[in-house]
């Protein structure tokens, strides 16, 4: 199975001025682990995680004064479409993260978390036991 059968397309973009408490709202709503962080001025791509948002409040940083811009990893492995979903969770394990943004050539089309690498691992590994079983 492939990156692009398992990806999610609902992507959510924010700008690095959004505030944590921003971002944490508009995760939530989207029900996503991940955003992107699009910065214009410096045409960079990054990603805001829940665990980004958790260690600043962790560290008693003020959500509603704390810009996504300071807490985005810029320094992202991503993946393709047509990686295996072995490939991917092989980079995030390697990585210790748990999302992999998914690029077209240099668009962002999609995320693809672990839980969307499980999600589509159990039915598959269900099958294989009901045929072999």
């Amino acid at each position: 199975m492939l990156v692009r059968d398992a990806m999610s397309t609902v992507v959510l973009t924010i700008g690095p001025a959004h505030t944590l408490r921003q971002a944490a709202r508009l995760m939530s709503g989207r029900r996503v682990g991940a955003a992107i962080v699009l910065d214009p001025d410096t045409s960079g791509l990054g990603i805001l995680t829940e665990r980004d948002i958790l260690n600043s409040l962790g560290a008693g940083q003020d959500p509603d004064l704390e810009a996504s811009g300071a807490h985005t990893t810029t320094d992202i492995v991503f993946a393709a479409p047509s990686w295996t979903l072995e490939a991917a969770a092989g980079a995030m394990a390697h990585g210790g993260f748990r999302h992999l943004i998914v690029l077209d050539d240099t668009e962002p089309i999609g995320i693809v978390s672990v839980r969307d690498i499980i999600r589509c691992w159990i039915p598959a590994r269900q099958r294989k036991t009901t045929l072999t079983g």
